[in-house]
């Protein structure tokens, strides 16, 4: 069977170097060419056609996308987290699965260190009070909270648990951990829950990958074992933690502060948030690098292509 036969829907515009590549290599079909009130008739319409779904974190072959596509035999996801995608379902219609591990382990792992650092130290606060003229006008910036040799609290020590433990090791940072089964690191300290976790961290990374089981893994009980001026950072998934504690410990003071990559409704960002001196608030930009997300298009092209061919998929998962 010819690549060019392989009828694949994306689902958002992600990446223009993988929109391209699908576009040349398959039969592309753009979700979004169509009208929102358009779509079932777009699926009605092609559903013989489209065999692959391409989604992302955001948006991911759900039941009602999969119950509508009769045809679809492969969903190769743009990202590590599946938790959009309906697997029981897909594993009932013998629909494979795949996502794009380790390429992106570097890069997330480096920015929970950056957002661990630039919200003690205050970073973007400072730059901004540098940009107002206040240094001129008001003399030295605030102080600020060391970062080197605080006690780092991972959940879910698996590929990027594993690496923001190596990085923070490197400056001095005691690595604590829970997951469900305790791991052979013996320079980490394990601990059998996330409330007993925070409440030996200073600084608590969320790491571990949405489920039933893990979403709200942080809520107000594990927020208030954290110690007072201890920070949360999240660059797993936003229904990890339970966004309206977070903000009103946050809001209340009961909490330090807060670096935060995702959030449980994206875009929407609770605006309380924004007053807000101590947290640092990015867009979902974890993988949101020019060569991790070249390296994810690749993986996804790639497991199309065996697909297609009928070779072992690269990073199945179903």
């Amino acid at each position: 069977m010819a690549m060019e036969s392989l009828g694949v829907l994306l689902l958002h515009p992600m990446n223009a170097y993988l929109e391209q590549e699908l576009d040349s290599r398959f039969r592309l079909f753009r979700f979004w060419d169509s009208p929102p009130d358009g779509r079932a008739e777009f699926l009605r319409a092609n559903s013989s056609a489209i065999r692959a779904v391409v989604g992302n974190a955001g948006y991911n072959a759900d039941a009602a996308l999969i119950d509508a596509l009769p045809s679809l035999e492969i969903v190769a996801s743009f990202s590590v987290g599946i938790d959009r995608v309906d697997l029981p379902k897909c594993r009932e219609r013998g629909i494979r699965v795949t996502n794009t591990p380790d390429v992106l382990t570097d890069d997330v792992a480096d920015l929970a260190v950056g957002l661990a650092i630039a919200a003690l130290r205050k970073i973007p606060q400072a730059d901004r009070y540098v940009r107002a003229g206040l240094w001129k006008a008001k003399g030295d910036y605030t102080l600020t909270t060391r970062f080197s040799g605080k006690r780092v609290g991972i959940i879910g020590l698996g590929r990027i648990g594993l690496a923001i433990a190596t990085r923070v090791e490197a400056f001095d940072c005691p690595v604590n951990y829970y997951q469900r089964t305790k791991k052979d690191c013996p320079s980490y300290t394990y601990y059998p829950s996330v409330v007993e976790l925070a409440a030996n961290s200073d600084i608590l990374v969320v790491a571990c990958p949405l489920n039933e089981q893990t979403r709200h893994i942080v809520n107000r009980e594990v927020i208030e074992a954290l110690v007072p001026k201890g920070l949360l950072i999240n660059i797993g998934r936003g229904p990890h933690v339970d966004e309206p504690e977070l903000v009103s410990a946050l809001v209340e003071g009961r909490l330090g502060g807060a670096g935060l990559d995702v959030f449980e409704d994206e875009p929407n960002v609770p605006e309380a948030l924004f007053a807000l001196d101590n947290v640092v608030l990015v867009p979902h930009v974890g993988s949101g690098t020019h060569e991790t997300r070249q390296a994810m298009a690749d993986l996804v092209l790639g497991n199309l292509e065996a697909h297609v061919l009928k070779k072992p998929l690269l990073t199945p998962v179903v």
